[in-house]
């Protein structure tokens, strides 16, 4: 059947009349309708790359893809240029907009906005945090300053940025982070036990306890909270609620080492030194090299005047820690209490090996040395104690006895004699010998 052909100068192709089955355009057509979607893409992964750079790797896949498709214009090798009809054509821009549409959708799905940023953050907390483990407060501020400012939702770094105001002494500013924390983490227990401590130290009880007693709700096993619970209530000296809260801590955590500590304290301070010694003794037996357990263990012994176990005691708490002064000042007592002066002297000399500028220490070495009869020694150990502390009332007494009665110094004598009595010393013997002058 005969059809007429109508040229386009204009566009170059050729359009079939009716009678022609299938319609057929040539590939600059395909060109002229791809361009527009082309300039979509690129315009579209400039807008994203300007916006979000870490995306533009996946945003120029997804613009080779869509820009193939539409510049390929359907070739089919050995056929040269393609011949679509307007149906083919039709569904190849369908097809290109499709594939627009899903590269579109795919950025946004494959790298969301800002996608990468949280794991920077991630890396400057985790750095602020090892700095704050090392000290460095002012580096520590500025990594956790970064981490928030890249991750503004961060619960973690809030809490991060309390503790290093609490570290500073800064805390209001301490109390404001932790309170951003919890508005971003409502059940954030760490940040409610962090915030008690703040509120302890600006004296504000009632809401320390109340943010201690949420974190327990949030998490009935929190050592820490239910450890600073009881030491709330230790200053506020409710020796009940806190022994309740030390039994509770046990009970969940059976080898709370300071829970047993603390509990054996309170239970020496309020005299019952039955269940003190109870609850050390557990103490030791989960952990035999705990020196401030055998130290307390020592000081129950001695109080029950059971000075051979005390002494014991005491010994292995220096064995566990070499440099625990008041174990080597007790353990001289208990020598010089049994009459061995040498072993005193030498826990006397131990304690000022650790700390010389222990006044007392001098004063009772003083003392040993007077009765070996080392008399020079002695003197200079008195004269050292009032030295160091000139208030000291036993010291000046010792002293006065020293000068009257082994140096028969009785000016001398009398100058201590007048001090002990000035700083309050009681006794008549001394009263008398200062009312005659000696005579």
């Amino acid at each position: 059947m005969p059809y007429a052909r109508l040229a386009s100068p204009k566009a170059g192709i050729a359009i079939h009349a009716q009678s022609e089955p299938r319609r057929k355009v040539g590939s600059r057509l395909v060109i002229i309708y791809s361009i527009p979607h082309t300039l979509v893409i690129v315009l579209s992964l400039l807008a994203e790359s300007a916006a979000h750079p870490a995306s533009a790797s996946v945003w120029f896949v997804d613009f080779m893809v869509a820009a193939v498709y539409s510049l390929l214009g359907w070739y089919r090798p050995g056929k040269g240029k393609s011949q679509l009809t307007m149906n083919q054509l039709l569904q190849h821009r369908a097809m290109v907009w499709v594939i627009l549409c899903l590269a579109v959708v795919a950025s946004f799905v494959t790298v969301p906005a800002g996608a990468e940023q949280p794991d920077v953050a991630q890396q400057h907390y985790e750095r602020g945090a090892a700095l704050l483990r090392k000290g460095d407060l002012a580096a520590a501020s500025e990594a956790v300053g970064k981490a928030i400012e890249l991750n503004p939702s961060s619960a973690e770094a809030h809490h991060l940025r309390g503790m290093i105001y609490f570290k500073e002494k800064k805390t209001a500013q301490a109390v404001d982070a932790f309170t951003q924390a919890l508005k971003l983490k409502p059940a954030y227990p760490d940040a409610l036990k962090d915030l008690a401590k703040v509120y302890r130290i600006q004296g504000k009880s009632t809401e320390a306890e109340q943010a201690l007693r949420r974190a327990i709700e949030t998490d009935p096993r929190h050592a820490d909270a239910y450890f600073d619970l009881a030491k709330l209530y230790e200053q506020r000296r409710d020796a009940a609620s806190a022994i309740q809260a030390y039994q509770t801590l046990l009970a969940a955590h059976p080898s709370h080492r300071d829970a047993f500590y603390s509990l054996a304290v309170l239970y020496a301070a309020q005299g019952d030194s039955h269940r003190a010694r109870e609850t050390v003794g557990r103490l030791l037996k989960l952990d035999p090299k705990h020196a401030d357990g055998w130290y307390l263990a020592g000081r129950m012994a001695e109080k029950d005047n059971v000075l051979a176990e005390a002494a014991d005691s005491y010994r292995k708490a220096i064995a566990v820690k070499p440099a625990f002064v008041d174990a080597h000042y007790n353990l001289a007592f208990i020598h010089r209490g049994q009459g061995r002066p040498v072993e005193a002297e030498r826990e006397f000399l131990e304690v000022l090996r650790y700390r010389p500028q222990y006044a007392e220490a001098h004063m009772n070495l003083g003392v040993i040395y007077t009765g070996l009869n080392r008399l020079d020694e002695a003197e200079q150990s008195y004269e050292r104690a009032v030295a160091l502390k000139p208030n000291y009332a036993e010291a000046h007494y010792n002293l006065g006895v020293f000068y009257e009665l082994h140096r028969k110094d009785l000016p001398k004598a009398l100058a201590h004699y007048h001090q002990y009595l000035n700083l309050g010393g009681r006794d008549d013997r001394v009263a008398r010998i200062v009312e005659s002058g000696g005579q």
